[in-house]
Formats: structure tokens, sequence, C-alpha cells
């Protein structure tokens, strides 16, 4: 993925956390009073990570995992570092760091 261009990272990406189940039970809950809520979080899916991505800021489609974790906690630490490389690296640097080199 890596690109020819030179500036911060952050003009480039955004980062975010991405919770994902395996569970058969539907991830919103409808309402009439309103559109949808989250389903409750202390009822775990049959298996649970979460990931940490990558998201380049002119196309929401084109996303890069940096890892993926058991807990919500390891995940939040991980996007934490990932933060701070990203306010401080440029895209070179950042992809160099994050992304797997292309065979």
């Amino acid at each position: 993925m890596a690109r020819k261009a030179f500036g911060a990272a952050s003009d480039f990406y955004r980062l975010r956390v991405t919770r994902m189940d395996d569970s058969d039970s539907p991830d919103l809950q409808w309402r009439d009073d309103i559109l949808w809520r989250r389903p409750p979080t202390d009822v775990p899916g049959e298996r649970e990570l979460w990931r940490v991505e990558a998201v380049v800021v002119d196309d929401d489609e084109n996303v890069t995992t940096l890892g993926v974790f058991d807990d919500s906690s390891d995940a939040h630490e991980a996007l934490s570092a990932a933060e701070e490389d990203l306010a401080g690296l440029t895209i070179a640097q950042f992809e160099e760091r994050y992304f797997p080199a292309e065979v």
C-alpha cells in the first residue's frame, strides 16, 4: 500500500478500533421510538476480537488492519501508541512501521 506521497501521516490516515464477533445475534436492536441501539455489552459473542485499523482519509473503503486483539484494553492501548506515531511520523515512516512490505 506504500504511496509516493510526502507529508504528515495524519494528513492521509485516521485510526479506529473495530469490534468483531461471530455470534448469531443481530448487531442492532430495533425499537419503534428510536432507530437503533447497541446490544448490551455484558453479553459477549461466541468469540470477540478487536481490530486496530488505519483508514485512508479520502477513501473509507481503503482499510489496513494494524493488529488484532482478544481484549478491548489491549486494542485501545495499541491504538494509543499508533495515534502517537500517526501524529509524529511522515506518511513514509508510518507506512514502513505499520504496513507489511509488499512482496
